[in-house]
């Protein structure tokens, strides 16, 4: 069965179709900002306008817009199209990007940009499978954890804090969710944020 996967996440907008780990067709664009005027022409791009009899998104850590907009876009194609919907890690994505890497060297620490100065950190192991929660941490705080292998946009930074480990620069890619194990992927999607909201709601008397 095709399932359609997607992530805009981070300053990367990908989707993907997949059937089974085979791809079918994907999109993958660098665009920093406007994620929720391209992510929907981007599906629309794929073979078959996207149609596929499943949907999986990533469902964060990372950009709070465009967290919201991959879950609200994948929530309603669902709903439109009559199929299920699951959510996964854009950490675990990241890792996969880097599975042969992430296997070879025993795990590895997902480190991503997370705003305000702090970098989404999570580590996983060889099996892609998460070894800690993710955490929201100062750069120093980060480069005081033990990593041999750093993946995602922010491992250069890292290593050369730390001065020593390998780095995989990364970003999430839609295409490597063939690589995630079945246990990556959940029901009822809904945002991952990794630290607290930027606003906080108003108290009113």
């Amino acid at each position: 069965m095709r399932r359609l996967v997607i992530d805009s996440a981070s300053e990367a907008c990908s989707a993907a179709l997949l059937d089974g780990n085979r791809i079918v067709d994907f999109r993958h664009e660098i665009i920093g900002r406007g994620h929720a005027e391209r992510l929907v022409p981007l599906i629309a791009e794929l073979a078959d306008g996207g149609r596929a009899g499943a949907i999986a998104v990533g469902c964060g850590p990372g950009s709070f817009a465009g967290v919201r907009i991959g879950v609200a876009a994948a929530r309603a194609l669902a709903l439109g199209w009559r199929i299920p919907v699951q959510g996964f890690s854009t950490l675990a994505l990241v890792a996969a990007g880097a599975a042969e890497a992430v296997a070879a060297a025993d795990g590895a620490l997902v480190v991503m940009e997370g705003g305000h100065g702090q970098w989404f950190v999570q580590s996983f192991g060889a099996d892609l499978a998460p070894r800690a929660p993710v955490r929201s941490l100062l750069p120093d705080e980060a480069a005081a954890l033990d990593a041999s292998l750093a993946v995602g946009n922010r491992a250069e930074a890292f290593v050369a804090r730390r001065g020593s480990g390998r780095a995989l620069p990364m970003l999430p890619d839609a295409r490597h969710a063939a690589a995630l194990p079945p246990a990556a992927f959940f029901d009822d999607p809904s945002p991952i944020y990794g630290r607290d909201p930027d606003a906080k709601p108003m108290v009113t008397r």
